[in-house]
């Protein structure tokens, strides 16, 4: 059996190469419209450029698949909002966030400077953060919709996340 996700919408952070590509393209082999957010810095999170999710996006419309690139910066809640407000404005909402986007200050913790953990922290654990709360609310009023429980059950919202993360997570990576 493949698990479908047509009439859904995804936003894929880090999406322009790696993991975050290969997410971007499974969910849109199955039928999700995605958001290629890639902010195209460097390893190290500096630059940045459009053309690494551009690139992701031509591949999934080649495929038949619906897509748009973001260059947002997920350690900007702004920005973040934004993207999640365009998907929104576009396609009616978000249904499924990848926040896969991170970024690699290579060095020893003695070599390490102290803005080099900030910014690491910033795209990492501030980005992950600053994505979940742009879509929590939309997505909590779909869940609540969906079931039976009344709003507002975080743990219920995170037990199913992570029950349907790992039973996806095999299909979309095969």
């Amino acid at each position: 059996m493949t698990i479908r996700f047509d009439g859904r919408v995804a936003i894929v952070t880090g999406a322009g190469n790696g993991l975050g590509r290969a997410h971007a393209l499974g969910l849109a082999s199955r039928g999700a419209k995605v958001v290629v957010n890639d902010f195209g810095g460097a390893r190290d999170g500096s630059g940045g450029s459009l053309t690494p999710a551009e690139a992701v996006v031509e591949e999934i419309r080649k495929a038949g698949g619906v897509a748009m690139a973001d260059g947002a910066d997920v350690s900007n809640f702004a920005q973040v909002q934004a993207m999640v407000e365009r998907a929104t404005k576009e396609w009616g909402g978000v249904d499924l966030l990848c926040a896969n986007a991170g970024i690699l200050r290579d060095k020893s913790f003695a070599k390490m400077e102290v803005a080099d953990f900030a910014k690491v922290l910033d795209v990492h654990l501030v980005g992950t953060f600053y994505c979940c709360k742009a879509v929590w609310e939309a997505c909590v009023r779909a869940i609540t919709a969906a079931s039976s429980l009344p709003p507002r059950r975080p743990a219920f919202t995170a037990i199913s996340a992570r029950a349907i993360t790992a039973r996806l997570k095999p299909a979309w990576l095969a």
